[in-house]
């Protein structure tokens, strides 16, 4: 039986608004997972993300493996005890260090040096199995291969044929494996860079190995936009309306949206807490620079609708005085604005799909994080 299921609660277009449900409880979609590389989210802890409102929290299979160790994480019983996260977790596979570090790759596997001491590091389907298996995550995603873009035709066939080939083999370990986590779920990933007949193919193919939910990878690694949504508009109609569908990689405002426009249930992104700690700060007006000398006297909050905590209490120009010193609280504080942005913008989603509104919403967003807005 599968782990995951989601349930449709409304749809306007091929947007959908629903639920998931894990052994763990339910989640509603559209959902935004921030990105918990090594067991945190940079500067936050558990308690911050549930203060946001955060209910789903990615974690990185490769940098878990190498520091403390999947074993580690068992022995301290899981991904949820070891960083005290109540909520869901799911990790990935290792799939984009394929894209960032430029590992050796061949047929069976890929071989990664670490990016701590230089070890060699072995992934197999198998292996990523196993070591997601220890480290619990709710949903643990198969081994893929993720091209730069842009690539040659040859060069997306051979990642097409190797995803497709590995998330057999992740399958097929992941049924027979008798002390995987109770309900642990597993993803498929969809490849194909830009080409759409690649898409549809991978597709297709990903789904027909009955995956508990289905990620659509290789995407938001340099294409432009226009690129992007052609893409992921060639995969979506070919993946399952009952089970998940996430969005590797995309948390900018209009890259959400218009993905949920085309039928995404869920996303990651390390682009909000990344930008916080540079001083970017998303707001309902577009983004601010809190670094300008504008704000050094300016007792507002970052944005003067948002329900976070950051503004409830902090003003602009206390939150640029603690950059400026390089105070580390300031990265929290401004994360917190940032996530709350991001998920507010979700839980608008999800209301505006089941009141029938969604497209006021899709250009509102247009219109203030557009390209004419930058």
């Amino acid at each position: 039986m599968s782990a995951l299921r989601l349930e449709v609660a409304a749809t306007d277009g091929a947007a959908r608004a629903g639920t998931v449900r894990t052994a763990r409880g339910s989640y509603p979609t559209p959902a935004f997972m921030p990105g918990g590389t090594r067991g945190a989210v940079k500067a936050l802890d558990s308690i911050d993300l549930e203060t946001v409102g955060a209910q789903v929290v990615l974690g990185n299979t490769y940098h878990l493996m190498l520091r403390p160790g999947a074993a580690t994480v068992a022995r301290l019983g899981g991904l949820h005890r070891f960083t005290g996260w109540t909520g869901h977790a799911l990790t990935d596979s290792g799939g984009y260090q394929v894209h960032s570090l430029r590992p050796s790759v061949d047929d069976d596997g890929v071989t990664f040096a670490s990016v701590y001491d230089g070890t060699r590091l072995r992934l197999t389907p198998e292996s990523a199995v196993e070591a997601q298996g220890l480290i619990g995550a709710d949903i643990q995603m198969v081994l893929d291969v993720c091209a730069t873009l842009p690539a040659e035709l040859n060069v997306l066939r051979v990642a097409v044929d190797r995803t497709a080939q590995w998330a057999e083999r992740a399958r097929r370990h992941h049924r027979r494996l008798e002390a995987r986590p109770e309900g642990q779920a597993l993803f498929g990933i969809v490849q194909g860079g830009t080409d759409p007949l690649l898409r549809a193919e991978s597709a297709q193919r990903t789904v027909a190995l009955e995956f508990d939910g289905y990620g659509i990878g290789g995407l938001s690694v340099g294409e432009p936009r226009p690129a992007l949504l052609e893409a992921l508009a060639a995969t979506v109609p070919h993946l399952p309306a009952d089970r998940p569908r996430y969005l590797m990689g995309v948390g900018d405002p209009v890259g959400l949206i218009e993905a949920v426009a085309l039928g995404v249930d869920q996303f990651d992104c390390v682009a909000p807490t990344r930008m916080a700690r540079h001083g970017s700060v998303l707001t309902r007006t577009g983004k601010l620079n809190l670094r300008n000398a504008v704000h050094a006297n300016d007792d507002a909050p970052l944005d003067a609708e948002c329900r976070c905590l950051t503004c409830s209490r902090w003003s602009r120009g206390y939150l640029r005085h603690l950059l400026g010193v390089g105070e580390p609280t300031a990265w929290r504080l401004v994360s917190i604005h940032n996530l709350t942005f991001v998920l507010d913008l979700m839980t608008e989603a999800r209301t505006a799909i089941v009141e029938q509104r969604f497209d006021a919403l899709r250009a509102a967003v247009a219109d203030v994080w557009g390209p004419n807005n930058p």
